[in-house]
């Protein structure tokens, strides 16, 4: 089972984990992606984050499903959000449930760096002199 979503609210840690619980699952892996203070030296002040919903939407469930057929895990839930975030905002939750801990920790990794590799999300870093826009996933 998979749980897909873009989010322009707050994200829901609790949900994503509700979601891939299950009896017969040995472990639950979560990772949530946070909003730090700064880059490259530089005051982060917030981050902005724009998709192309249609196409970030399909490639993650491509990668949820390519991770549990790899993996052989249960359920993955992945979730993104897209607008403005502050610091200690959380734009990525990615959890996943497997019978044993060591797929549920190499399908959540294989996950987010497969979604900064291929989906097609872009950030703008806004710091305290300025912002660029960068790859959400570099």
């Amino acid at each position: 089972m998979i749980d897909i979503q873009l989010l322009s609210t707050p994200l829901d840690v609790q949900h994503c984990i509700d979601f891939v619980t299950s009896d017969a699952a040995g472990a639950v892996n979560v990772f949530i992606g946070t909003v730090r203070n700064s880059t490259k030296g530089k005051r982060v002040v917030r981050l902005e984050f724009e998709a192309y919903e249609a196409m970030a939407l399909l490639e993650m469930k491509n990668i949820a499903r390519r991770a549990m057929e790899k993996f052989q895990v249960l359920k993955i839930a992945i979730h993104h959000r897209v607008g403005t975030l502050q610091l200690g905002g959380a734009p990525v939750v990615i959890a996943v449930s497997a019978p044993h801990r060591h797929a549920s920790f190499e399908a959540c990794q294989y996950v987010i760096d497969t979604l900064k590799e291929t989906v097609p999300i872009w950030k703008k870093e806004i710091f305290e002199d300025g912002e660029v826009w960068v790859a959400a996933h570099p």
